[in-house]
């Protein structure tokens, strides 16, 4: 059973989205715009408001303000026509544990419409594709953190949705099993979905995502490619090594001469001599081969160079003043919303 959405839609508006439990606002204002077939990767730590604007998008809670639109489909006005077009995900299994994998899937399945057949036939096919064919018949009960996690996964893949929602799929997962889940976001990706991914891992939105929110406190305080939010928070880093370490305080001053004519600004540089290295912010990477031949014009030759971005976690502790992975304070009425 195969769902459609339209070829010319975004497959998600959301415009100033709001949800107010008591006085506490989880979400204050998210507006995200997510195309079809892109991993749009929402980060944030705990408590930010992630699984809340999620819920809110796959119509399980009614938005306090704001509005969002499925695949062109409203999520108030048409709640039937948006869960007709997702999956969704959540960070704690929905699978019945006294249950086996495979009376789990036909179980979801039939509630899917599906036939007996059909049932079983597709519940089959996903144990196998998600490495469960083993334990197909064991009781969920013995089943490993892991292993509920691609179960919960093969399930809301039953309809292929052309929309995944994953609320930190990979939360408490080993590094295999979350190599794993990574692969298999791709593919479902290269055959045509989109995904929607929260997660509080920088690295697994840095290898995954197309786009990335960052979300803290409810708020939505940046958005962009990879590298566009490293690109607004610093400067890339260049180190050189250099063959002769004696040189080191010649080298020094030529670099900062070099950048400091290409940017009109004064350039510091870090000469760590134990090491025969020189380190300075680079304002433009593409200077770098240009540096080189002066270098070597000047007799300076370069045994190692390497020139870095800021990281994610760089980015996010200067968008946030905190760490991703730290948790924010969480209230009762947005953990029951969880």
């Amino acid at each position: 059973m195969t769902s459609y959405a339209p070829a010319d839609a975004l497959a998600i508006e959301a415009d100033g989205l709001v949800k107010v439990f008591g006085e506490q606002r989880a979400v204050d204002g998210v507006s995200l715009t997510v195309p079809q077939g892109a991993v749009y990767g929402v980060l944030g730590p705990n408590g930010a408001g992630k699984t809340t604007t999620i819920r809110m998008l796959a119509t399980l809670l009614r938005p306090t303000a704001g509005s969002a639109r499925i695949f062109g489909h409203d999520v108030v006005a048409e709640p039937t026509a948006v869960r007709s077009l997702i999956g969704v995900t959540g960070q704690y299994a929905s699978v019945d544990e006294k249950l086996s994998a495979t009376e789990n899937l036909i179980i979801f399945s039939r509630l899917l419409g599906l036939s007996r057949a059909e049932s079983r036939r597709r519940a089959t096919d996903l144990l196998e594709e998600f490495g469960l064919t083993d334990a197909a018949t064991k009781p969920l009960e013995n089943f490993s953190g892991g292993m509920r996690r691609r179960l919960d996964l093969a399930a809301s893949l039953i309809s292929t949705p052309p929309l995944l929602f994953l609320d930190e799929p990979t939360t408490g997962l080993d590094p295999r099993t979350r190599a794993q889940m990574w692969e298999t976001i791709r593919r479902l990706v290269r055959e045509g979905a989109t995904v929607l991914l929260t997660t509080q891992y920088l690295d697994e939105a840095d290898q995954l995502a197309d786009r990335i929110a960052v979300i803290d406190h409810g708020r939505l305080i940046a958005d962009g490619t990879s590298d566009e939010l490293k690109a607004s928070v610093g400067l890339s880093t260049l180190q050189l090594t250099l063959t002769d370490r004696t040189l080191l305080g010649k080298a020094g001053d030529l670099l900062g001469e070099f950048l400091g004519r290409a940017t009109g600004k004064p350039v510091e540089t870090t000469i760590t001599p134990e090491a025969g290295r020189i380190t300075t912010p680079l304002h433009d990477a593409s200077l770098t081969a240009d540096l080189l031949i002066w270098l070597r014009d000047n007799d300076i030759r370069v045994e190692e160079i390497n020139v870095s971005k800021p990281s994610l976690d760089e980015v996010f502790f200067a968008l946030t003043g905190h760490g991703a992975e730290s948790d924010t304070s969480t209230t009762d009425s947005e953990r029951s919303a969880a």
